[in-house]
């Protein structure tokens, strides 16, 4: 059972940290199979993706929905 909460907690770690770079373009894919594009003003708070996207709209993802996440370098 501990292993799998450090596990869930590295996940957030390294999500955390890429989140912070702004010149990497960042799609997570949710356990249903959307994709959702994360534009640069993005940040975790709590167990919670909240981004903005270009017209100003908040996204809110909890960290549990996410299935993968891919990585581009802009």
């Amino acid at each position: 059972m501990k292993e799998s909460k450090n596990k869930a907690k590295t996940f957030r770690d390294l999500l955390e940290k890429y989140l912070e770079i702004k010149g990497l373009d960042i799609v997570v894919i949710l356990n249903d199979g959307t994709e959702v594009e994360l534009y640069k003003n993005r940040e975790i708070i709590n167990d919670m993706i909240i981004a903005m996207d270009n017209s100003n709209k908040k996204q809110s993802i909890p960290i549990s929905a996410v299935k993968s996440v891919d990585m581009f370098a802009a």
